[in-house]
């Protein structure tokens, strides 16, 4: 015990002593166990553990592949889901709705997300509720109206009851009906991110569908299910047409890969660039360990003259280098703790599933702790074993200076930096592909101007403006209401146009045109202000006016884009389109008696972004909202002098005045929209975690490689004062040691280049940009050789400023 505590106040002084060596040291370790924690971590929760539900991977949806390999999804009536419910390979449906309430029985009125679900298949998810129960099948018995129950949402429990438990069995009062609390879910019970679950009443009426969610027996593949349901699928197309493509597949697809995967590619991706940085900093601490080993071998040699043994002298290189791995894991573990909020923060929420838990992955923590313990202690004694032993006779006629390396360490040491240089190309290659990924979505042309304007998305409680009249009417109330306001600009109506993904796409005929051909495009029901609010420009003819969209008048308006596709002489204004199967179906959507005529297309306006930001515009159309509404709507409200969420309040309140018990939903800014398109939230994240990580990769191959070079600078100390001595000027040591140094670089940069090409396709898919890109090749291998030419240049002027005469006489 004494001579370990010897050895330790030994290892804090040479430490102490050598504070550069030990700080890299520490930081390499602490870098690489922490990225590589943290990354691992959120992959664990995302990808690894995305739901608590029991057979997540069971729980599929449901969805029709048409012959142009499009995904659309299958609404059923209440009949087909009975039907559905006797498939062989399924084990249970649930039919599903949603719908906005607003709480009635406290003095602020509150917007609550309501999922309302079939309660017969209460072990559908296997998720016990945390207080109380889950709902039954006697919460909705057939033929009868729903139990007045709700069972809360772990989160809306805390918020709106502060997480009392006494809540179960009181009452809540929503749009002046009151439901009896039955039960609080867990936490991690988030279906469909509902604030509440309400038993949902199942109707057989032919025009009222339901989302469906069903969950496969054990043991069954989804090609079985997607081949047992295939001929009942086709069955209900025929029953519903206009609910189903003319020709699809059944294509099942697991919640687990619908919203944990998607985001699997550039997560697996940062994981293999943390790990890459991992590897370099190990690789840093091995080369300064066994460089520091080195240069201790005098010191070691008068040791073992002086009677210590082998083992003594293991002993303390094997504390001064468990010293240094202990710290550095303890600065790593904090760094991982840390730097997973921070990518937290960065994660783009509606890139995972909501059930998804992201907190720090203790075996991956402890794994890359554990390697780097055992790369310091490795390289720490691997040192102490050569040199334990010296040749006395060796150094009792030489100083240190004339002390050279093994060419088996100068080789071990050239290869790590090698290795080094090669990963850190690599991931600024990958840094790059993904920056410029992500400056092509930031500055792509959208084609209508987001600033200053905000979306109200506003629901229509049931039972209320069940008439195409009165609803047309109300919402047209709305809208005056709020563009009347003095900080309002202009208003108008998106029921499903927001930008800039927006539209639904539509099977549609040309009249003129084979019945055989049915071109597909974007249908947005919107109130004409809508071009005006967005300044998307009239290019030909005109917009309809509120008269026509008082009466649910047959008119559109299309973009350019289908203008050109399907009338390239120009001559598009006039021509006639129908959207087959539309009928009025009150009092959930009320059509115009207009509807089921052919729309005469009277003007024809700029494209705008209508399909997310990468992918090019499609053809789409525009008729006036009230041809067919539904329960919900959008008002899009661009202000003038001040941010357009400082004024919602005020937009709030104008709202209510037109009806008292009227909720507006989330509200987002239309760059809110923007920032929150999964694609450019999850190109984002790429292009900053990669950006952070490869600049640590290359201060850490920069530190390495200045380790390296002063090593061999140390060990040819007294070649180059003989050089010097004989003539050589200083010019010709630095192009020596610069010379010795860039075959390593240049194998290194090699080696990085060919993987560059090599994972071309893996960044082409993952990154959306090529690392083939000669710009970012050259700017990066440019970037890289600057910074190894400094570090090799600082030790390098060093060696040239040898005294000749002290060399000679030292020798």
């Amino acid at each position: 015990m004494p001579s370990i505590l010897s050895d330790l106040r030994y290892a804090a002084r040479e430490l102490r002593r050598r504070p550069g060596f030990a700080l890299t040291a520490i930081v390499s370790l602490a870098l690489g166990i922490g990225a590589t924690s943290a990354v691992f971590s959120v992959v664990y929760g995302v990808l690894i553990d995305p739901f608590p539900y029991v057979g997540a991977e069971r729980i599929m949806q449901i969805s029709l592949r048409d012959p142009a390999g499009r995904l659309r999804g299958a609404g059923m009536t209440g009949d087909q889901i009975l039907q559905l419910r006797q498939a062989r390979t399924v084990e249970s449906v649930v039919a599903e709705d949603g719908w906005n309430l607003t709480t009635t029985d406290g003095d602020i009125p509150e917007d609550v997300s309501a999922s309302y679900i079939s309660p017969n298949a209460p072990n559908h998810w296997g998720t016990p509720a945390l207080l109380g129960r889950w709902l039954v099948p006697a919460d909705a018995p057939p033929g009868q109206d729903p139990q007045r129950v709700v069972v809360l949402g772990y989160q809306f429990w805390q918020r709106y009851y502060s997480g009392d438990p006494t809540a179960v069995g009181r009452t809540i009062q929503l749009v002046r009906k009151d439901y009896q609390i039955v039960g609080v879910m867990p936490p991690r019970f988030r279906w469909r991110e509902a604030d509440i679950y309400v038993p949902l009443k199942t109707s057989f009426e032919p025009n009222i569908y339901y989302g469906t969610t069903l969950k496969l027996k054990p043991g069954v593949t989804i090609a079985e299910a997607n081949a047992e349901l295939q001929p009942i699928l086709q069955e209900f197309a025929k029953q519903t047409p206009t609910r189903y493509p003319d020709t699809f597949r059944v294509n099942l697809r697991s919640i687990v890969e619908l919203f944990a995967r998607p985001m699997g590619p550039k997560l697996y991706l940062l994981l293999g660039a943390v790990a890459s940085l991992l590897l370099v900093g190990c690789a840093n601490v091995s080369i300064l360990l066994l460089v520091r080993g080195t240069h201790r071998q005098q010191e070691l040699a008068v040791r073992a003259a002086l009677g210590a043994g082998r083992r003594r002298i293991v002993q303390q290189l094997l504390t001064e280098a468990l010293a240094i791995a202990v710290v550095g894991a303890a600065l790593g573990v904090f760094i991982a703790w840390r730097g997973l909020v921070l990518i937290v923060a960065w994660v783009p929420t509606n890139s995972f599933a909501a059930e998804s838990v992201i907190e720090m992955n203790v075996p991956v923590l402890v794994f890359s702790t554990a390697l780097a313990l055992i790369t310091a202690i490795v390289f720490g004694v691997w040192p102490a074993l050569q040199l334990s032993r010296p040749d006395l006779g060796r150094v009792a006629q030489a100083s240190t200076r004339r002390v050279h390396g093994s060419a088996q360490g100068r080789r071990l040491h050239r290869v790590m930096v090698a290795v080094q240089v090669a990963l850190t190309l690599l991931m600024l290659t990958a840094a790059g592909a993904a920056a410029k990924g992500f400056l092509r979505l930031a500055t792509a042309d959208l084609g209508y101007d987001p600033e200053n304007t905000m979306s109200l998305p506003i629901p229509v409680h049931d039972g209320t403006y069940k008439t195409w009249k009165e609803r047309s009417e109300y919402f047209e109330r709305l809208r005056a209401a709020v563009a009347a306001m003095p900080q309002v600009v202009s208003a108008g109506i998106s029921t499903n146009a927001t930008p800039p993904a927006n539209g639904g796409d539509t099977t549609i005929e040309i009249r003129g045109v084979s019945s055989l051909e049915k071109p597909i495009v974007r249908s947005n029901y919107i109130s004409p202000e809508y071009f005006t609010v967005l300044h998307i420009p009239l290019a030909q003819g005109r917009l309809w006016d509120q008269d026509d969209s008082k009466r649910g008048a047959a008119v559109a308006v299309i973009n350019q884009k289908m203008a050109t596709q399907y009338w390239p002489g120009g001559d598009a204004i006039g021509r006639q389109v129908r959207i087959p199967g539309v009928k009025d179906e009150p009092p959930y959507s009320p059509a115009s008696s207009a509807v089921g005529e052919w729309l005469e297309v009277v003007g024809v306006v700029g494209d705008a972004k209508n399909d997310g930001l990468r992918n090019p515009i499609k053809p789409a159309m525009y008729v006036p909202y009230t041809w067919k509404m539904r329960m919900f709507t959008q008002i899009l409200v661009r202000t003038r002098g001040v941010p357009p969420l400082a004024a919602l309040p005020d937009v709030r309140a104008e709202i209510v005045r037109v009806d008292r018990e009227q909720q507006v939903m989330r509200v987002r800014d239309l760059n809110g929209w923007i920032t929150n398109l999964q694609e450019y939230a999850q190109q984002r994240l790429v292009a900053n975690l990669f950006a952070v990580f490869s600049l640590l990769a290359l201060a850490l191959s920069a530190v390495g490689l200045y380790s390296v070079v002063s090593y061999g600078v140390a060990t040819r100390t007294n070649e180059f004062g003989i050089r010097m001595a004989l003539g050589a000027r200083a010019r010709d040591v630095v192009r020596m040691v610069l010379a010795g140094t860039s075959w390593n670089v240049a194998a290194g940069l090699l080696a990085g280049l060919i993987l560059c090409l090599v994972f071309d396709k893996l960044a082409s898919q993952w990154v959306t940009e090529s690392s083939r890109d000669p710009l970012i090749l050259g700017s990066v291998t440019a970037l890289l050789m600057a910074v190894a030419a400094l570090a090799c240049f600082v030790p390098a002027r060093r060696a040239a400023s040898i005294d000749p005469m002290e060399a000679v006489r030292h020798d």
